[in-house]
């Protein structure tokens, strides 16, 4: 039996008539694409010409994001799956040590004399705040009026990763009324979420530092989406401060010789652990926090957390009677971080 002729049905009359009718509609559909405008009421599987080049865009760059307009910011859910930190992992980590300290260079006498004092114009958000300029040398920082040298002084850099967020304005607040000073690590999604927030956080002498633009484990990507996570990041925080962050800190603290290949920025980890995205509890937080810190240490808080920013006064307030200043990462170093900052037994440089 001869399948294939004998289910081979004769042409319609019509059958010329529809052919045509969609060759016209395939005419108009091209037309349209060349000009960039479609009638109204087509509907066709085509884009523009400009469509089709930002398709082609997307298709040569890492897959894993979608367009920033459709994804979410970072939220309060996202830090719950942080693997807690095990015993041994806290035992192995170093504190700062003296050669680190001794690298910090003194401010010479003609920093000294350009330097302006902080005023109540500075601390209420003016550009002018000598704590803006990321990654300016010299080891005195200014506070209250008078220079304060991290190598003698209790410096402490209080660093808040994940944000901005919603409550981001209200630390800012409780920062301002101490005139300390603190360093952001901010997703960069959510900074194109909250642009003003940034903004207001760098006009007021604080520190903005990268953590990457959607927060993933840079240890199980390939170098060219590491790549792209921080510069996706960069762009957002540049367009919102027209700076690009000089500080990386890695999501989770996953950090190995791979990822430290992307980038010659430093890598900026903590020695001190509130671990404020597992207890949410304000008291709780503030007591692990005044209990941990020492001179020179990088404390790690969250600012997405409601309970976090409730904490943040009366760690203010207890370590400012004990004698501390509060400092951007940047500062604690002198204006000169090592490549890596507090990695005892979080990295595996192999």
């Amino acid at each position: 039996m001869n399948i294939g002729m004998s289910s081979r049905r004769p042409a319609r009359a019509g059958a010329t008539q529809g052919t045509a009718r969609v060759l016209a509609t395939a005419v108009l559909v091209t037309a349209a694409c060349g000009t960039g405008h479609l009638a109204p009421g087509t509907t066709a599987g085509m884009g523009t010409g400009a469509g089709m080049a930002r398709a082609a865009a997307v298709e040569t760059s890492p897959r894993e994001l979608p367009a920033a307009p459709h994804e979410p910011p970072f939220t309060t859910a996202q830090p719950q799956t942080r693997p807690p930190l095990t015993t041994a992992q806290a035992q192995t980590r170093p504190p700062l040590t003296t050669a680190q300290a001794q690298t910090r260079p003194p401010l010479t006498a003609a920093q000294a004399q350009t330097r302006p004092p902080l005023t109540a114009v500075n601390t209420a958000g003016s550009a002018g705040n000598d704590e803006q300029l990321v990654g300016a040398a010299g080891a005195v920082s200014v506070v209250g009026g008078k220079p304060v040298d991290c190598r003698r002084a209790k410096c402490v850099a209080l660093t808040f990763d994940d944000g901005p967020g919603p409550y981001t304005d209200a630390l800012l607040r409780h920062l301002a009324a101490y005139r300390a000073k603190a360093t952001f690590f901010v997703v960069g999604r959510n900074v194109v979420a909250r642009p003003e927030v940034v903004r207001r956080a760098y006009r007021a002498g604080h520190e903005i530092g990268s953590h990457t633009w959607s927060h993933p484990d840079l240890t199980r990507l390939s170098p060219a989406r590491v790549r792209y996570q921080l510069a996706r990041a960069d762009r957002a925080v540049k367009a919102a401060i027209g700076v690009t962050p000089k500080l990386v800190r890695p999501p989770y603290g996953a950090l190995n010789a791979s990822v430290r290949r992307q980038t010659k920025r430093p890598m900026v980890l903590w020695n001190v652990d509130t671990l404020d995205w597992r207890h949410r509890n304000s008291a709780k937080v503030a007591r692990k926090t005044i209990a941990s810190v020492r001179p020179g240490s990088i404390i790690l808080f969250h600012d997405i957390h409601p309970s976090t920013v409730r904490a943040i006064p009366r760690v203010l307030r207890t370590l400012s009677k004990r004698g501390y200043t509060f400092v951007t990462v940047t500062r604690l170093f002198g204006g000169k971080p090592p490549r890596i900052v507090h990695s005892g037994g979080l990295l595996s440089l192999t």
